[in-house]
C-alpha cells in the first residue's frame, strides 16, 4: 500500500499550486517556530517566488491555493476579496443546525477579552455563512458549507453561534474527540486498553475550489474527498441512525 504523503500538489503551473492539505499540518510557518513542518515553507524550499492566498487551520484539511509570480498573487487577492472564488467545505457538527438549509449572517472581530480566536461583534467584519445539512441525526449533522466571505475561523465562529459547533474544536467546540462507545453504548472493548479515537480534530475539510485562473482566464475547479477521519465518523452516526 503506497504511503500517503504529508499533502499533495493536485495542479502545477507557471502562475499557481493548487495543494491538498491533510491535518494536523499547518499551511504557514508557526509564529514561534518556524522549524515547524509547512506547506509553504516546503513550496517556497524549490521554487523561486511562493505567495500565500489563503489558508486554512491546522487541524483542517482540504485545497489550498498558492502562487508564484507577483502579478498572479496580486489578481487572485482580488478574486478572494471579491468573493469570486468558490469555497466549499464539509462539516460534522455537534447538534443540528435550526434548518435543513440555511445562511449565518453575523458579523465576526476578534476578541477583547485576551481570549484566543474570534467573536460575533456587530462592529466587526461582515460574514457570511451558506448551509446545507447533507445527513443528521439526534446529536451530530454532516453539513456542506459555502463561505461568501472569508474571515479568520469563520465557519467555525458561525457554526458555534447557531449552536451546533464542529466536532472536536478545541477553541468553539468541547474539543472532546469523537470516541465509537460515546454512540454505541453497548460496545465491547478492552477496559484495559484506551480507546482510540475515529477523529481527534476538529471535523471541517474544503472540498471545493474554483477560481479563474490568473493568466488564461480560465474557469478552473478542483475536488478533494473527504478524509478517512471523518468519514469514519459519518459513516458510524449512519449506522446508528
Amino acid at each position: 500500500m503506497k504511503k500517503k504523503k504529508r499533502w499533495e500538489i493536485v495542479h502545477e503551473d507557471d502562475y499557481v499550486i493548487v495543494v491538498e492539505k491533510p491535518a494536523p499540518y499547518l499551511t504557514i510557518p508557526d509564529r514561534f517556530d518556524n522549524t515547524i513542518p509547512n506547506v509553504y515553507g516546503m513550496l517556497s524550499s524549490s521554487r523561486e517566488h511562493v505567495f500565500i492566498n489563503h489558508r486554512i487551520d491546522k487541524e483542517t484539511s482540504g485545497l489550498l491555493l498558492f502562487t508564484k509570480t507577483a502579478a498572479a498573487h496580486k489578481v487572485m487577492s482580488q478574486q478572494f476579496e471579491s468573493g469570486l472564488v468558490i469555497k466549499h467545505y464539509e462539516a460534522i457538527t455537534l447538534g443540528e443546525p435550526p434548518l435543513e438549509i440555511g445562511q449565518i449572517d453575523l458579523a465576526i472581530g476578534s476578541s477583547k477579552r485576551g481570549k484566543k480566536g474570534m467573536v460575533i461583534d456587530e462592529k466587526g467584519k461582515p460574514s457570511t455563512t451558506k448551509y446545507r445539512v447533507i445527513e443528521s441525526w439526534s446529536s451530530h449533522a454532516y453539513l456542506e458549507i459555502k463561505m461568501l466571505t472569508g474571515r479568520q475561523h469563520q465557519i467555525r465562529v458561525h457554526l458555534q453561534a447557531i449552536g451546533c459547533p464542529l466536532v472536536a474544536d478545541k477553541l468553539y467546540g468541547d474539543g472532546r474527540p469523537f470516541l465509537l462507545s460515546e454512540i454505541k453504548r453497548k460496545m465491547n472493548r478492552d477496559r484495559e486498553k484506551e480507546e482510540l479515537p475515529l477523529l481527534s480534530r476538529h471535523a471541517l475539510h474544503a472540498t471545493v475550489l474554483g477560481f479563474k485562473h490568473p493568466h488564461s482566464g480560465e474557469l478552473m475547479e478542483f475536488r478533494s474527498e473527504l478524509p478517512k477521519d471523518m468519514r469514519a465518523v459519518v459513516y458510524q452516526l449512519g449506522k446508528r441512525g
